[in-house]
């Protein structure tokens, strides 16, 4: 198979939008990161995603939709909740988990009663949907278990061959997958953090129940309910270590284990504590917006198989914080030292 790199050109939307009708798969462009795109409602288009991605069958999908109106076609009940947050925050980085439809395949599902949703901020993307004429449904466009893909080149180096085609939107201005709330119990759920924080959320709706997942590791054979939850995710090939604690007990820490076939990911304010070790800056600490547009380009800046471990600095705080706080600690499989302990 030939990948196609298109453009976000009327006509190149529209070759897009094609290749979705005729159950193909797509590159797409969000805010978040790119998704894998396909069919939500072709079952035999969804198993090529999961066969792209290399994903587990029990990981289920999130559908995209252009418009909040079509919620109710894959959704049986809305809660206020619900009405609520789109009116809000939609288009953008939010994903809604509802009852769903017997349309929406389990496939899609995963063998699931709910479904996550949304409606992304990317004018390309929601054409392609309102075009193709059907929900996409779109994990990030990585191999899975790799650093998301937040630039098309990205997209190509996992999927070049894969895939039919592949959408040029520039890079993510986000750069973390959405947030995902549970609408389905008797209080709104945060099962993964992104962009949206949950302060806001908690602005809204009142109440927010963190899920344990976001914080640390599930069960292995856990029922998830979105994606993102379980397995490690967003790994480059080496090992990721976490390094908690003050600029300064931090550099003391790594720099007295530092060695061959190490590298150190950090804050671009710390760039001169660690000068003669080539180390990789994700963003600043001061603008929590550009560390979670930069982390997993820099996690694949890394990933080039030469290094065999990475001392990572990871942001403290609340809003978009949380989310690439959650997303290094999977990439290290929860793997944490707290510098001011040792």
């Amino acid at each position: 198979m030939t990948t196609q790199l298109l453009t976000t050109s009327e006509n190149d939307l529209k070759t897009a939008a094609a290749i979705i009708k005729r159950g193909g798969l797509v590159g797409i462009p969000t805010e978040t990161v790119y998704g894998l795109g396909a069919n939500g409602l072709d079952p035999e288009a969804v198993k090529k995603i999961f066969a792209a991605k290399g994903r587990p069958q029990d990981n289920p999908l999130i559908l995209h939709i252009h418009d909040a109106g079509q919620l109710p076609d894959f959704c049986r009940e809305m809660p206020e909740s619900a009405l609520l947050l789109a009116e809000r925050f939609w288009p953008g980085p939010l994903t809604m988990i509802l009852p769903v439809k017997e349309l929406v395949p389990k496939t899609t599902t995963a063998g699931l009663d709910t479904v996550g949703v949304r409606c992304p901020d990317n004018d390309a993307t929601r054409e392609i949907i309102r075009l193709a004429g059907v929900p996409i449904a779109a994990p990030s466009a990585n191999t899975s278990g790799k650093p998301s893909t937040t630039t098309a080149a990205h997209v190509l180096h996992d999927m070049d061959g894969k895939i039919d085609a592949v959408v040029d939107g520039g890079p993510c201005r986000v750069g973390v997958e959405s947030t995902i709330v549970d609408l389905t119990g008797p209080a709104p759920r945060l099962l993964r953090p992104g962009g949206i924080g949950p302060e806001a959320l908690r602005e809204l709706l009142g109440v927010l129940i963190i899920d344990r997942a976001v914080t640390g590791e599930i069960a292995a054979d856990a029922v998830v309910r979105a994606p993102g939850m379980k397995y490690k995710h967003y790994a480059p090939a080496a090992e990721v270590l976490i390094v908690e604690g003050s600029r300064q007990a931090a550099a003391a820490y790594i720099r007295a284990r530092f060695g061959a076939g190490d590298a150190v990911l950090c804050f671009s304010e710390e760039l001169p504590l660690y000068a003669d070790l080539n180390p990789t800056a994700y963003g600043a600490e001061a603008d929590p917006a550009s560390l979670s547009a930069g982390l997993f380009a820099a996690l694949r800046k890394l990933d080039d198989g030469k290094i065999k471990r990475i001392f990572a600095r990871c942001p403290t705080g609340g809003g978009v914080n949380v989310a690439t706080r959650n997303r290094l600690r999977k990439s290290a499989g929860f793997h944490i030292v707290n510098a001011e302990d040792n």
